[in-house]
Order: C-alpha cells, then structure tokens, then sequence
C-alpha cells in the first residue's frame, strides 16, 4: 500500500496515499482495532452538518474569511451527502469523548478543500483542520452534538414514518375485523368474548402512543452542547458562536435543535440521551407484544388458537415439508430484545460522566442509533410483509367463542356466581357448551337465554354485569 506522510503534534505518521484523513486519524485506526463497528451514515452526516453550520456562523461572526468559508462548506456538504464516508474508518469502541473522530472529520475537510484549491493533500493549505475546521469547537462539545443531531433526525425521517406506517396497518385491520367476535384471553386462560378489531385498535393504539414517545425523544436531545468547547466554558468560542450555528442546523434539519441552557450539564451529564433511549425501549417493549400476540392468535394452523391467518413468506422447516412459520413476528421481537440491550448500554454510558465529561460518548452513540435504524426497517417490513395481509378465520372464531367456559359471565348477574360457576365446572367436565347446559336444565327461556348469551353484546361495556378477570 503507498502511503504518505502527515504530521501532527506528535509526530510523522504514514497515511495511505488515497485517504482524504491525516495522522490523527491514522494513529486511532492503528491503536483500535476492536470490533470493526463504524459509525454510520446518521453521525457522519451529523459530523458535516456541523463543520458546514461552524463555518457560516464563523463568517458571520468576522472570524473566517469568505474564501475559506466556501471551501469548508463545499466539503462539509460532502460529508452531509454521503461521498466521503469511506474516509471514516475509526472503530467506535475508541477514545470516549470521540476526540478521534472529531479530528477525522476536521482532517477529512481540510483535505477536501486542498485538493479542490488544488493543493497537495496533507499540505494543510489554505484550511487548517484545527485552526479553521475545528474553529470555536472542541471534540468535547462537538461530539454530543453530533450524537443528538444524528438521534433527532433519524427519529424524525425514520422511525416516526415508519411508526406512522404501522398504525395506519392496524388501524384498516381494526376496521376490518369489527364484526369478528372471538373468544378474549387473560392468564392464556378463556375470558368473556372480544371483538377482534378491538383487539387490534389496541395494537393501533399502542402504535400512536410509540409516535408520540418518539417525539418525546427528539425533545429529549433539541438542547446541543456546542458552545461549550473544552469543559462547558466556552473558551475560544465566540459568545453568539453557538446560536447563530443553531440557527443554520434548525433551518438544514427541521429539528428544533437550540443551545444547552447549561453548557456543564450538557457536557458533563448525557441525560437527555439516556432518556431518548428509553423512549426507544419502551416502543420496542409495545412492538414485541404486538407481534407475539399476533404469532400466538395465528398459532396453528389446525393445531392452535387459529384466529388469524399470517401470510406465508417462507418455508418455515428444512424436514417438515409445508410448515410455514410467523417469521416477521419473530424478527420484531429479536429486534426488540436487542433494543432493550442497546439501552442497557447506553444507561451504563449515561452513568459514567465523571466530571465536566462522559466519556461514554461513541458507544452510546453507536447503540442508540443501532436502535434507531432497527426499530424504523423492522417496523416498516412488519406492516409490509405481515400486518397488511393478516386475514381472519371467522368460523375458528365462533367456534370458540360458543365453546368457551367463560360464556357463562354474562349469566352470574342474572343467576348468580356461585351457580354460574357449577354451570362452568359442568361444561368443562362433560365438554358441553354452556348454552347446550343452559337449555338442558332449562335455567332460563330459550329467548331470555339467546340474549343472555349474545356474544355481540358481551363486547360492550357492562354486558358482562362487571365482573372482575
């Protein structure tokens, strides 16, 4: 491989020939070779998205001269497009405060802007990587930064569309299972009668309360430390730096993001994105009942509850010819239990701000966009290849719901408990139904029992005399 040399403060280091980073960066490739993990497409944009914002409001501000300033921004809008992510080569698992990365970013623009000045690559010529890339920054407030702007967009772009996608599913399945009546469940054990679409206005439901927890996860990350430089200080950092680069990022993203009231807290403490992340536990936490319900009511086909049909996306056994597995439920809850994972990390990276800073900071990043990212493409393929065909078994429905033990509820206000529950003892011993018990010994007449026992009105509130599950 040819190489070239760069020097930094501590040295000549090689650097191979092609790559746009210089010694810092070489240095850290060299020193981590962890887990072959790298950050992904979200933070290297949020990374360009910065320098790009830095660089104007340093112009406004009198500190960086026109020329300089148009070089810096057409670099940056590369890094923001996705053009040089292969000169991003730093392992996540590096130093904690992503120094490292920082440097990658600041040496990948300055070299860009030689090569479109037509300078020699490394010659730091006519843009230095710290003087002017880096100017009014530091790794310590650059990097939380990016973190948080990297979470609030892919939520925005990603996760609420894809949660919204979702809803709508099983808002059209509620709708479409309305007249379903079929036997409700608590304890796996048979309960009184529920409409299937009610059921389902459940998972819708919990669907819109994920939207707004994802919501609730941007607002947790609006606050950015830039600003703050080394310690929450702002040393070398222009006063009105920081609100005029705000100003940039909320007008590029559409996020609201604005400067931390506390440059120490924001800094110093990661709140705000331990918080993010639990949001993101949560939905996953309503995203695998979901899908395992769903896996349980078409559990079968002949062999199990049977309520629903899932459709057939692959061959589910490599020895039992025709078996056909729930196997977009499954990826959901392997999503979702990685997701309650990353949160685990990103709580313990949250802990572990010592002083004025976390040093935490790339893991937590990697693990919380790793949540991001899932949790949006499983979603979307759940509706896509699961949800929007699920079809209903009406005649397994009924019969179960005539069947079931738990028919008798709607008697006990008109009978009592107590007798209602020999009622239900003798239907579970003999495997008479209720209603063929009922007309046996004749508990009531036929047309006082039919209404008794309509499983339509078992579905609406106080049709079951408000007994207890």
């Amino acid at each position: 491989m040819q190489t070239r040399p760069e020097k930094d403060s501590m040295g000549i280091m090689e650097v191979p020939s092609d790559a746009l980073y210089g010694a810092q960066t070489q240095r850290a490739v060299l020193n981590f070779p962890v887990s072959g993990y790298r950050f992904g497409r979200p933070f290297i944009r949020a990374l360009g998205l910065i320098k790009w914002a830095a660089a104007q409001a340093n112009r406004d501000l009198g500190r960086l001269d026109e020329e300089r300033t148009r070089l810096i921004v057409q670099a940056a809008e590369e890094v923001i497009e996705g053009t040089l992510d292969k000169h991003f080569p730093i392992d996540i698992f590096q130093t904690g405060s992503g120094t490292s990365t920082n440097m990658n970013a600041n040496e990948v623009i300055a070299n860009r802007v030689s090569q479109l000045a037509g300078k020699p690559i490394g010659s730091k010529d006519p843009v230095h990587p710290n003087d002017h890339v880096n100017m009014g920054q530091s790794s310590n407030d650059v990097i939380p930064s990016a973190i948080h702007i990297a979470v609030g967009e892919s939520i925005r772009n990603d996760l609420m569309t894809a949660l919204e996608h979702l809803q709508h599913g099983l808002e059209a399945k509620t709708l479409e299972f309305w007249d379903i009546i079929k036997i409700g469940r608590t304890h796996l054990m048979d309960a009184t009668p529920v409409r299937l679409g009610q059921e389902f206005s459940g998972y819708a439901k919990q669907v819109e309360h994920g939207k707004l927890r994802a919501g609730n996860a941007i607002a947790a990350v609006e606050e950015l430390a830039l600003g703050g430089t080394a310690v929450g200080t702002g040393l070398n950092s222009h006063p009105e730096f920081s609100g005029r680069v705000m100003g940039y990022l909320w007008n590029r993203t559409g996020v609201a993001f604005r400067e931390a009231r506390n440059h120490f807290e924001a800094q110093g403490a990661k709140d705000g994105l331990v918080e993010a992340s639990g949001e993101l536990r949560t939905i996953a936490v309503s995203l695998f009942k979901i899908a395992n319900d769903i896996r349980w009511l078409g559990s079968g086909p002949r062999c199990g509850i049977g309520e629903i049909q899932l459709p057939a996306t692959q061959p589910g056994s490599s020895i039992m010819p025709g078996k056909v597995n729930p196997v977009m439920c499954e990826s959901v809850m392997q999503v979702s239990a990685q997701v309650f994972g990353n949160d685990t990390a990103v709580c313990w990276g949250g802990a572990n701000g010592i002083l004025e800073l976390n040093v935490m900071m790339p893991m937590m990043a990697h693990n919380i966009l790793e949540s991001v990212r899932l949790l949006a493409n499983v979603v979307r393929a759940f509706q896509d290849k699961c949800v929007n065909g699920i079809t209903a078994n009406r005649e397994r429905c009924n019969q179960l719901v005539e069947y079931s033990m738990a028919m008798v509820t709607s008697l006990a206000p008109i009978i009592g408990y107590d007798r209602a529950a020999e009622i239900a003892k003798e239907s579970a011993k003999t495997g008479k139904t209720v209603r063929e018990i009922c007309l046996e010994k004749r508990i009531l007449p036929e047309t006082e029992l039919t209404r008794a026992l309509d499983p339509v009105e078992m579905t609406k509130p106080g049709g079951d005399g408000a007994v207890g599950g």
